[in-house]
């Protein structure tokens, strides 16, 4: 829930498909749940989510990574529109394309991966990709994994993780749905410890403190 009197913790989402984590923060913030407010909403090429964050009235921009010359001048793009909307806290909700993370962003950029880290991570691990590894690999449970973000491939230290089954059975389909439930329970609860302070990164460990 929203504390009285505090400040809702700015929020820059970066988006590269259908917009539904976009959407589950947007719904947690308007009900209470999650006391933020979504600055800017950018999307690395057309997509859905940038429709859904215009039909949402929220400040959406197309950074197309396929305009730029190179990953620094892509990255520079995105920076800098963050930083006009004075963003604290970045969430990637599947952005797909290379963002340079300045040093001033660092322990400030949230992402969710369909998988427990460190597994079925990496460049190219991603959607469907990931669930029908899991599947491949015979594994009993699978889950999401919100992480802090640096420039390593789903490499930055873990914040919370969650675990379902895979049922025998189970279509890449199948698990990702039940996946995705857990993600929107996840995405949500660590954004909050963020701006509760109740996270202090240690090298590669995050601690969850008392507050």
């Amino acid at each position: 829930m929203n504390s009285p009197g505090k400040t809702p913790l700015r929020l820059g989402v970066l988006l590269s498909g259908g917009g539904r984590t976009l959407v589950n923060l947007r719904e947690h913030i308007q009900d209470g749940r999650l006391g933020a407010r979504i600055c800017v909403v950018i999307a690395s090429r057309p997509c859905k989510g940038l429709d859904l964050a215009g039909q949402l009235g929220l400040p959406a921009h197309l950074v197309s990574y396929k305009s730029r010359r190179d990953d620094q001048t892509y990255s520079d793009a995105i920076t800098a529109l963050l930083d006009q909307a004075g963003v604290e806290l970045v969430v990637m909700a599947g952005f797909l394309s290379k963002w340079i993370i300045p040093l001033k962003y660092m322990g400030r950029v949230m992402n969710i991966h369909p998988a427990l880290l460190p597994g079925f991570g990496g460049q190219g691990m991603y959607g469907h990709r990931v669930h029908e590894a899991v599947l491949q690999a015979g594994c009993k449970v699978s889950g999401c994994t919100v992480h802090f973000v640096n420039n390593d491939y789903d490499g930055g230290p873990i914040v919370l993780q969650t675990c379902v089954r895979v049922h025998e059975g189970d279509s890449p389909d199948d698990l990702a749905a039940r996946v995705f439930e857990q993600e929107k329970l996840a995405f949500p609860q660590a954004i909050a410890l963020y701006a509760a302070g109740r996270l202090r990164i240690e090298g590669r460990v995050v601690r969850i403190t008392d507050g």
